[in-house]
């Protein structure tokens, strides 16, 4: 299966990158696994999102009160889906060299107008057959709790494997090592996977 462009880097760091999707409200689930360019590929977890005006200093008003149901805001303000963005951002958590695969941040970040891709199965699973990326989630500076990130990003990963609950029982073991010191954080990320 080939993978499915959603949208472009609008903001890049060694860490993280900024993408708006080119369909408003076509945003990739929170923990999908995302990638931008091609042989060099930058991996990253969708890690927020969100829908806002394109003018920074607008906020959408409520137009909707003698509409039918919300298609029909769109129809009746069809310049709408050009003055409202859907955007997301995402952990860097690898890149690829050639045929090489790594689980760490990127020697570079993703390029300003690189297209962003969803991965499909297969390479998910790939990606999923290490769990070197869950310390660079559960380290990272987010918008959203890092157990629950971690949490929709092994759930995800799991329906991409041959076999769900064994990956995931490989995940909580990984994550034991990772949170020996901090058994609360452990059981809430351990809830968190369940499917």
């Amino acid at each position: 299966m080939e993978s499915e462009r959603v949208g472009e880097v609008i903001e890049a760091s060694t860490s993280g990158f900024s993408a708006q999707c080119y369909e408003l409200y076509q945003i990739p689930p929170l923990g999908s696994l995302v990638k931008s360019g091609d042989s060099a590929a930058i991996y990253g977890i969708v890690a927020n999102a969100a829908t806002t005006s394109l003018e920074p200093g607008r906020k959408p008003i409520a137009r909707g009160q003698d509409e039918k149901d919300e298609a029909a805001i769109y129809r009746s303000s069809p310049q709408l889906a050009k003055l409202l963005r859907s955007q997301f951002e995402a952990v860097v958590v690898g890149h690829r060299e050639g045929d090489r695969l790594y689980q760490r941040l990127s020697p570079h970040p993703a390029r300003i107008h690189g297209f962003v891709y969803r991965c499909p199965d297969a390479e998910v699973a790939e990606f999923g057959k290490a769990f070197d990326f869950l310390s660079i989630l559960l380290n990272a500076r987010l918008a959203v709790p890092a157990e629950e990130l971690v949490g929709a990003a092994l759930r995800r990963m799991s329906r991409a494997h041959p076999d769900p609950r064994a990956f995931l029982v490989a995940a909580g073991k990984e994550l034991a090592g990772l949170l020996s010191d901090d058994f609360a954080r452990l059981k809430n990320i351990l809830g968190r996977i369940k499917s």
